[in-house]
């Protein structure tokens, strides 16, 4: 599988990765067999690059992750983990204090000295104009706590700020052929400057598989059911913040536009389209090895110059107004 480099200072990255929210929670459940399959299946497939949290399961992830990992020794495999939303989310939690024990929990978790990169977990706007925070993050890298630091946003503007501070090596940010923004702004910046860019949620929480109807229903512990209107969390981690029913449409066009690639999937040329505009790596979940091989396939598909349009129209017509500005 073709390699990027994942930001200044950072390393080869397979571009298809794995993110493993979903080995932990708030997805319905996947049981510890499922969940080293699915790790499996993604190593096997040529996936290097693993993204998890301190709070998937409260640290199921992580555990998981060693636990595989220990069967896998490579050099080649790379796990980013998560900080900062153990606490309330109010920018004074974010300190030395407290990143001291978040990292001391996130490397006794994935059993290692050295995390490999860590990222702020979607913190308030604030942090990121906060010279003490990255200052903090600088003397952990000193100390060898974490070997290099990026960021997780919710919005553009806050990717923005994070990646002129010099040391920032990656943002993770949302984007997807129903998320668009980031297009415009992030991803030419962080050409710019050399910062990777890891998106998240590339198939807007399943929708972009174009297997969903408007009567599809989902677990009690999922949080496709319990934070459609943000119960929870940021709304839009969830479908992307569009409505589910409108996304349920517009995810039916899509896989019309998709089916002149056939026979990859409709997942796999969102996929392969999201590859195409520059980012790093592509972060989709998995929940069944067969998932986890079809979304490593992704990296082989080629898309044209005609879906850019197609998607923008698509974009311009179902969500831009709704959801341009609100990330």
């Amino acid at each position: 599988m073709e390699k990027r480099i994942l930001g200044r200072g950072g390393f080869p990255t397979s571009v298809v990765g794995l993110g493993t929210w979903q080995l932990g929670a708030d997805w319905g459940d996947v049981s510890e067999g499922d969940a080293l399959a699915v790790l499996d299946a993604a190593y096997e497939a040529g996936i290097t690059f693993f993204d998890t949290a301190d709070v998937y399961g409260d640290g199921r992830s992580e555990q998981l992750i060693a636990a595989w990992r220990a069967t896998h020794p490579h050099d080649q495999l790379h796990i980013a983990t998560k900080m900062g939303r153990r606490m309330d989310q109010v920018p004074e939690n974010y300190c030395m204090e407290n990143f001291r024990t978040w990292a001391d929990r996130s490397r006794k978790n994935l059993a290692v000295d050295t995390l490999e990169l860590v990222q702020l977990h979607c913190p308030p706007s604030a942090v990121f104009h906060d010279d003490e925070v990255f200052d903090a993050l600088d003397t952990l890298v000193e100390d060898e706590v974490i070997a290099r630091y990026g960021v997780s946003v919710e919005t553009v503007e806050q990717a923005l700020v994070a990646m002129e501070r010099p040391n920032v090596v990656s943002i993770q940010i949302i984007v997807n052929a129903f998320r668009l923004k980031p297009l415009e702004q992030v991803i030419p910046r962080a050409r710019q400057l050399g910062v990777g860019i890891i998106a998240r949620v590339p198939l807007a929480s399943g929708l972009l598989t174009g297997k969903y109807t408007k009567d599809t229903t989902f677990a009690t512990n999922d949080h496709r059911n319990f934070n459609r209107h943000g119960e929870s969390f940021d709304v839009g981690e969830t479908f992307s913040g569009v409505d589910f029913e409108l996304g349920v449409e517009a995810a039916q066009e899509f896989s019309a536009l998709a089916e002149r690639f056939a026979p990859a999937t409709t997942a796999q040329v969102a996929l392969a389209w999201l590859i195409a505009q520059g980012v790093t790596t592509v972060i989709p979940g998995a929940r069944s090895p067969k998932q986890a091989r079809a979304n490593a396939a992704a990296a082989s598909v080629q898309v044209d110059e005609q879906l850019n349009q197609d998607v923008k129209d698509l974009y311009d017509r179902y969500f831009r107004a709704d959801i341009h500005q609100r990330w």
